[in-house]
């Protein structure tokens, strides 16, 4: 074994992180967002362990691994649909071809939707048989949190691409970052009124902490929570429409510019 040959990988890795701020960035960034979640659950399974211990906890940690599953699931797909034709070099045939922007983004949309209902369907029977998880009870309670998430997941899909097409597969993380940056706040797995002050005033921007605090009173009461869903629905409005036009906004600059041929060349 050559320890000289072996320092000189060392030594290209080691060069190559501190020439990468994304890689520095990854150092720090899941560490940091794992410590976050796990320690609000850890703080939240606590206070039901002292105080709440008629609240089926089990339920509510399923409930939102389901439904947020679902919600990353439908932006991954946008966003990754997008970077596997910049990856395969087709992004440019793709926006030559008379595709309008608005049919490019409503395939992509429904190969989410598709996509999103088959891994719904089948982690929902596999948490039947593995913890007796009936998620079909509540019914159509769900259907107005369903269809939020999927709206949330489709501008935030929206939103990434147009960053990738404007700075290139230097972003590309953010296609896996961002969602995860946003669980904590989004209270997947534990009510909002865990979090500190100001974090919840953040929180109540996203329309997914409306729609997991929808979804415990649905698991919890099974009556449909009227304010969350609203809450979510003009949260979500506002941020389709900006995403729509903010993705437009970055494809107009990026044929201006030549960053699709760019892109491409990647």
């Amino acid at each position: 074994m050559n320890w000289i040959r072996i320092s000189g990988i060392v030594l290209r890795q080691m060069l190559l992180i501190r020439r990468s701020i994304h890689r520095i960035f990854e150092l720090f960034y899941w560490v940091t967002l794992e410590l976050f979640l796990w320690g609000f659950i850890t703080i939240w399974l606590q206070g039901v362990a002292d105080h709440d211990r008629h609240i089926n906890f089990v339920l509510f940690l399923l409930g939102g691994l389901i439904f947020w599953d679902l919600f990353s699931r439908t932006q991954q797909t946008v966003a990754t649909s997008f970077l596997e034709d910049v990856w395969s070099r087709n992004v440019v045939n793709i926006f030559a071809a008379p595709v309008s922007k608005g049919e490019f983004l409503t395939g992509l949309v429904i190969v989410s939707v598709i996509r999103g209902l088959i891994a719904l369907g089948f982690v929902a029977i596999l948490a039947f048989f593995l913890y007796h998880f009936r998620i079909w009870q509540v019914g159509f309670y769900f259907l107005p949190l369903v269809a939020n998430l999927f709206v949330f997941g489709w501008a935030l899909g929206f939103v990434i691409m147009g960053i990738i097409i404007r700075f290139g597969l230097s972003v590309e993380i953010l296609a896996w970052s961002i969602p995860i940056l946003i669980q904590p706040l989004s209270a997947v797995f534990y009510p909002v009124s865990i979090l500190p002050d100001f974090l919840q005033r953040l929180a109540f921007l996203l329309p997914t902490t409306h729609m997991f605090e929808g979804m415990r009173q649905v698991l919890l009461r099974h009556t449909l929570p009227w304010e969350n869903i609203l809450w979510a629905s003009l949260l979500n409005g506002v941020y389709f429409v900006f995403s729509v036009v903010f993705f437009g906004a970055m494809l107009r600059t990026a044929k201006r510019n030549g960053f699709l041929v760019r892109l491409s060349a990647e």
